[in-house]
């Protein structure tokens, strides 16, 4: 059977699906959940706003997809060579007008949501919100698009790390305390690692395309090393938490999670090109376990030691 067969089946709802590309989703829900298990630690939790900023994450990080789809379409740097994910658009699913409209109206939605959460946490919640969604387009669109130039590295960890987990703690306990600050670092840097296997895995077709990632820049060997020290880090933040009294040593529970990541070391020095994609499905399952131990290490030190 064909591959134009094979798309010629594919309906428009899961045209939609492969746009959103759900496996992305727990990278946007954990840095939230993260925020709120603190808030819960510091007997804080306040379910409105922990639930409307996860589904304003949740839709943030699907308009995000929509406009990377449509935008690396328009720029020509999706071609037959791409070991990735189908895109919807280069695919011929979905033409570029509807995705563009589709990134429009799941950005409208979360920016309604975002209104309730402005109404709760201020201006610094809604200038987060704008910026959030602006980033989201400008990742891969307009003229000096940052995924395109290397700052999206950055940008990634910036806003899935400290903004994402003291924004939600914010907005649940009015304030952001020393530990939210600490949480988010490990939040962002496991989003990060994700978005650097992605770079690694097409640093060739990037290149050819002309996108100047973080990837491309550094070359191979050492956007390896990035994802290895990025992995690292992760681990020794529960460490200076733990020594600094901020918790109790519960909070080491996340190293429960170290075999999958061992075994992520050996895989970014192995795999090459599609088989990268398995490295980074399995990098946003050690994202997502490390999140979950590292909240219920802090919500069992705070309310059942």
């Amino acid at each position: 059977m064909t591959e134009h067969s094979e798309l010629q089946k594919i309906t428009k709802f899961k045209a939609w699906m492969l746009a959103a590309r759900p496996k992305t989703l727990p990278a946007a829900a954990i840095p939230v959940i993260v925020g709120t298990a603190l808030a819960l630690g510091d007997r804080s939790f306040n379910f409105g706003p922990a639930l409307a900023a996860l589904l304003a994450a949740l839709l943030i990080q699907v308009g995000t997809n929509f406009a990377n789809d449509v935008f690396d379409f328009k720029k020509g740097t999706d071609t037959q060579e791409r070991t990735g994910p189908l895109r919807v658009t280069n695919a011929g699913l979905l033409t570029p007008n509807q995705v563009l409209a589709g990134m429009w109206v799941v950005f409208g939605v979360s920016f309604l949501i975002g209104l309730y959460l402005v109404v709760i946490g201020g201006w610094p919640i809604l200038l987060i919100g704008i910026l959030s969604i602006f980033s989201g387009i400008v990742y891969t669109g307009g003229p000096y698009p940052l995924g395109y130039n290397g700052l999206g590295d950055i940008f990634v960890f910036i806003f899935f790390g400290p903004v994402a987990v003291c924004a939600t703690y914010y907005l649940q306990a009015g304030t952001v305390s020393t530990i939210s600050y600490w949480a988010s670092l490990p939040a962002g840097f496991l989003v990060t690692a994700i978005l650097v296997v992605n770079n690694l895995r097409d640093i060739e077709t990037d290149r050819k395309g002309g996108k100047k990632t973080l990837a491309v820049r550094l070359g191979a060997k050492s956007t390896q090393v990035e994802y290895i020290v990025l992995l690292a880090f992760s681990y020794a933040v529960p460490v200076v938490i733990w020594l600094a009294g901020l918790t109790t040593a519960m909070i080491l529970i996340t190293w429960f999670s170290l075999p999958l990541a061992v075994l992520l070391f050996k895989d970014i020095f192995s795999n090459k090109g599609s088989s990268l994609n398995e490295t980074l499905a399995e990098t946003a399952r050690l994202g997502f376990l490390y999140g979950i131990l590292f909240s219920l290490g802090y919500v069992i030190d705070k309310l059942i030691l």
